[in-house]
């Protein structure tokens, strides 16, 4: 497995591009077998979880190929109705397909997706609003079975404990699209990776109202065609790298963003005093001298603070003047980036589903293991800016949703290397 060797190198500079969104490309994919014809799909992030999804999509009988890079054409002739667990457990997303072999196919064998480190997400709320879709719902050794035959449109309520749900609320659109009668989904997730979802089945011929709003209206057709779509820019992505331009105290701009897409994120910045220049499609961390001031931050479906982004914001904060809280309202297990940062030097307490940081911490380099996604990012960003060598392992987390991430940070002149953890040395490793 490879390790990254970060070593503190002061203030990143430049300009970097913002890649496709992960959170978007995800149910995309999964909704292009909605046809029998082909989709194109442009903007697509080379990730190992894209490359899963493209596995399984295949296994089901998808004709799927990528003629360049970023791009995706998806033809969905025939299709088999069951998602294996050997596929199935790889990915938690790919419980996305769910909907649409319901809506294709009327029937569907779906593992039920493995536990996750950062906490539980059931798929209760899919399984309610499939049922209210007049389908015939069982859990049996492990897999979801579906018997669609009758499936009709209706009111469907899929708020649950954390608000809306984000894989919900896309496997629900999947499937009513095709269903006769009307739907009505209250309680919708309206984060823009469903919008874009959406946007891409009207693309495709769904009728859908309400698109970014709690409130989504599905009239169902007979059938779906193909398109082009391309996917909208990663927002997490975009938040980190200013996160990391804000910790260096560096002067980036990320472009290929429009910072409507992180309205929380940058509110909470700009709160905490750092410099930035916002225009339509980019945003700038401009260099500051000053301490940026400590923030009280709760993370929310959106349009509130994204728990993506959570990890990142807290290795931000220590180093802050005073003290900040973060509140993990989404998935309260979603902590395990603090004992790591606490290895180099932090000042964190976890109070129930808060953490409370100490900041101007002064951080050295340590050895350290990323346990989830966004956790390995926050250790990046805390790492560039320590004081020392710092070796993290398990990075394979990372590459689930970050393309070609140390080659962009290091076009910004950071200290980064992807090393085999062979050359990493022995009395630093972590079994």
């Amino acid at each position: 497995m490879d390790v990254f060797r970060v070593t503190g190198n002061g203030p990143l500079k430049g300009t970097i591009e913002v890649g496709g969104a992960k959170n978007a490309a995800l149910p995309i994919l999964a909704a292009s077998l909605l046809t029998e014809e082909t989709v194109r799909l442009e903007n697509v992030p080379d990730l190992s979880d894209i490359r899963f999804m493209v596995e399984i999509m295949r296994h089901v009988g998808a004709r799927v190929e990528s003629p360049e890079p970023g791009v995706w054409e998806v033809t969905a002739a025939q299709l088999t109705h069951v998602a294996p667990y050997e596929l199935v457990r790889k990915m938690r997303a790919s419980v996305c397909l769910l909907g649409p072999l319901v809506g294709r196919l009327r029937r569907a064998e779906v593992s039920i997706p493995g536990g996750c480190v950062i906490g539980p997400r059931p798929i209760d709320l899919h399984l309610k609003g499939l049922a209210k879709l007049n389908c015939k719902v069982s859990i049996d050794s492990g897999y979801v079975h579906v018997d669609a035959s009758d499936i009709c449109g209706g009111p469907i309520f899929l708020g649950g404990r954390s608000g809306s749900t984000v894989t919900g609320t896309a496997n629900i659109a999947m499937a009513a699209v095709l269903a006769p009668g009307t739907t009505r989904i209250e309680c919708a997730a309206c984060e823009p990776e469903v919008v874009d979802l959406c946007n891409l089945l009207v693309k495709m011929g769904a009728h859908i109202e309400g698109i970014g709003s709690p409130e989504l209206t599905i009239h169902g057709v007979e059938k779906l065609h193909g398109c082009k779509h391309s996917v909208i820019a990663d927002r997490i992505e975009a938040g980190t790298f200013i996160a990391a331009a804000a910790i260096t105290r560096g002067d980036v701009e990320v472009k290929g963003i429009a910072p409507n897409l992180l309205g929380a994120f940058l509110d909470k910045l700009e709160e905490a005093g750092l410099p930035m220049e916002k225009k339509t499609d980019s945003i700038r961390v401009l260099p500051y001298d000053h301490s940026l001031r400590p923030v009280d931050v709760i993370t929310l479906p959106h349009p509130g603070f994204p728990t993506d982004l959570q990890a990142q914001l807290c290795a931000l904060m220590t180093q802050t003047e005073g003290l900040s809280i973060i509140t993990e309202r989404i998935y309260p297990n979603r902590f395990m980036h603090v004992p790591e940062l606490q290895r180099m030097g932090a000042d964190i307490a976890i109070e129930g589903p808060s953490a409370i940081i100490k900041g101007a911490s002064a951080l050295s380099g340590a050895p350290v293991m990323a346990s989830d996604l966004r956790a390995s990012a926050a250790l990046i960003l805390a790492a560039m800016a320590a004081q020392g060598e710092t070796w993290i392992q398990r990075i394979y987390h990372l590459d689930r949703g970050y393309e070609r991430f140390e080659n962009k940070l290091a076009s910004l002149g950071a200290r980064i290397d992807r090393l085999s953890d062979k050359e990493m040395p022995k009395e630093l490793r972590q079994e």
